[in-house]
Formats: C-alpha cells, sequence, structure tokens
C-alpha cells in the first residue's frame, strides 16, 4: 500500500503516527538550484545556514515518527557558489528578488557586473563549491544523530558542464543516518558480487598456516578461501534515467533499491518527504514494502499515477489524501 499526502513536509511530518516509521529515503531539493513552483519549500532560502536549519527541524521533527531501529538514507546535492543575478530560473538563486536582498550576517552587498547587487556569504567566495551535503551531515550529527556512511553516488552519464577550470561533476552523497547506534540494516540483502571466485586450499599449501589466528594449523581437511558475495561498497555507480512529465531530479529506482532492501524489513514502512514522481513508493511496493510519499505540489499526482500505472496493480493500491 502507498499513501501519498499532499502538502508541506514540516506539516504533514507531525500527523504521522509516533513509531512508526522503518526507513526515510529522500532526495530533498536542493539549495539554491531550482523552483518547483511553489511558496515555502526547501532549496530557496536566503541562505544556506537556513537551509542546514530547515533541515535539521525536519529530521527533528521526523524523530518521534521513527522506530528505534530506523534508517535514514538522505540524498544531498551540492552547488558552486555564483551571487550573479540570472535570468535562468534553472540556475542557482534565480528568485528575482533573492539578489536585491542583504544577509544580516553576509559579509558584504558587493556590485556584480551592471548595476545590480548580489549577496555575498561571509564564508563562502564566488566560485566556491558550497560543501552544503557536508555542512547538514556535521549539523545533523552535532544535533544527535548518528552518521553512519557516507555513500558516494557515481553517475556514469553526468550533466555535460560548460566548465574549463575544474572536473566536471558527477557524484552526489547519500548520508545514512539513524537515531540509534543499533538500528536494522540487512547487509546480506545487498551484498555485491566478488571479484574473484571462492578456492579451496589444502593444509599443506603455502601461507596456510598464516590464514588463521596466531599460525593455529589444522591437522586434516581443507578450507574455501574467499566468498561468491562481499559486502556492498559505499561507492554506487548508477545511471540517471529520466522519467517523462516528472521534474528534473528524478530518482533512479536502481539508487533506491538498496537503500530499501538493507534499511527497511519487509511489509516495513517507507517514508519520503519528497515524493516527487513516486519513485520511492514504487521501488518500496516491487519489494513488499509500504509508502508514504509526502508531495508540496498537487499537480504531481497525475506524474504519479502515470508511474504507478506501470507497475501493474499497483495503481489500485495507491491512497490519496
Amino acid at each position: 500500500m502507498i499513501k501519498v499526502l499532499f502538502g508541506n513536509s514540516f506539516e504533514k511530518v507531525k500527523d504521522l503516527e509516533d513509531n512508526s516509521i522503518d526507513c526515510v529515503v529522500s532526495s530533498p531539493p536542493y539549495f539554491g538550484l531550482r523552483d518547483y513552483g511553489n511558496d515555502n519549500q526547501m532549496g530557496l532560502e536566503k541562505h544556506y545556514k537556513d537551509y542546514i536549519q530547515n533541515t535539521v527541524n525536519l529530521f527533528r521533527l521526523m524523530k518521534p515518527k521513527l522506530k528505534d531501529t530506523a534508517t535514514i538514507w538522505w540524498n544531498v546535492g551540492d552547488s558552486y557558489y555564483n551571487y550573479r543575478p540570472t535570468r535562468n530560473k534553472d540556475n542557482l538563486y534565480k528568485s528575482p528578488d533573492y539578489h536585491k536582498q542583504t544577509i544580516s550576517n553576509s559579509r558584504q552587498d558587493l556590485p556584480t557586473k551592471g548595476s545590480k547587487r548580489g549577496i555575498v556569504f561571509e564564508d563562502i567566495k564566488e566560485k566556491d563549491l558550497m560543501m552544503i551535503p557536508n555542512r547538514v551531515a556535521i549539523a545533523l550529527q552535532e544535533d544527535g544523530w548518528y552518521v553512519r556512511s557516507e555513500i558516494i553516488w557515481h553517475k556514469p552519464n553526468p550533466m555535460p558542464e560548460s566548465v574549463r577550470d575544474r572536473p566536471t561533476s558527477c557524484h552526489e552523497k547519500i548520508w545514512l543516518i539513524t537515531k540509534n547506534k543499533s538500528y536494522y540494516y540487512d547487509h546480506e540483502a545487498i551484498k555485491e558480487e566478488a571479484k574473484t571466485a571462492p578456492v579451496l586450499r589444502n593444509k599443506m599449501a603455502e601461507g596456510y598456516q598464516a590464514d588463521y589466528p596466531n599460525g593455529k594449523r589444522f591437522s586434516e581437511g581443507e578450507r574455501v578461501w574467499g566468498a561468491e558475495k562481499k559486502n556492498k561498497r559505499n561507492v554506487w555507480s548508477v545511471t540517471t534515467k529520466p522519467f517523462k512529465g516528472a521534474h528534473f531530479a528524478t530518482f533512479p529506482p536502481d539508487l533506491i533499491e538498496p537503500c530499501i532492501l538493507a534499511g527497511c524489513p519487509e511489509n516495513g514502512t517507507v517514508l519520503d518527504p519528497f515524493g516527487g514522481s513516486g519513485t520511492t513508493g514504487v521501488v518500496a511496493h516491487q519489494h513488499k514494502r509500504h509508502a508514504i510519499l509526502i508531495e508540496l505540489n498537487r499537480e504531481y499526482k497525475e506524474v504519479m499515477k502515470l508511474r504507478f500505472s506501470k507497475e501493474g496493480t499497483l495503481l489500485l493500491q495507491v491512497q490519496y489524501e
């Protein structure tokens, strides 16, 4: 079953039942990147510190809703700071009034080319990588959360960039975060294929004694060295996959799958507070998990319906509120 709640994530999370969520998988709007057409949306804060604080506030609201064993998989993208005004709504700080304002704790309000003026942050220079994912993780850590893993999402097919003074960006970060030091994590469900096949080693083979602690030697028999599977690494190569009608930042199903398989037990509930086109719900359903999706833009209902319709009878198992 998938439940879709339309409205502000901060308000809708408050209404969830306490101790009801097994896993959170989400990709919130990135800071200053693009406008999804709604007021009060994350990502359009006037200062990056406001964005980080909003993330911390949302996590505080989610905390009582999570089971003690819950995991959170939080995908956060980065960007380069450019205080020049732009007419391109898909670029940083697209709001027409954004660059007319002065932030009280900015180091100065410098003129750009022409007569317009732009905001300059006190600790980030023009063309600096803003380090938003790291700042978010540190802020959550300082607020009491456990940052258990920094997962690199490697994109073999990244967006082209017309830059000549740095490498093209081809990765984002996913943070594995928990409320407790002990939590549900099924490492067997997401093991990777080992590069080398297991082999038998005879007790008299060279180096056999060194295979055992303190050089212990068994008097008879052989042992299998190696395994067919290995623990999943923290660099995941997943291509981006566009979905017609969805917003620009569509979650690839292959990226969500290991998060749900490892972080949520079967028949458990996955929450995505920024549901978008509904990919988290689709993957949860495919692996026999329930899902709650929160989406600010009600017009995405039609996008979700299109996505769910491609999954057989899933469309009949969705409840919209």
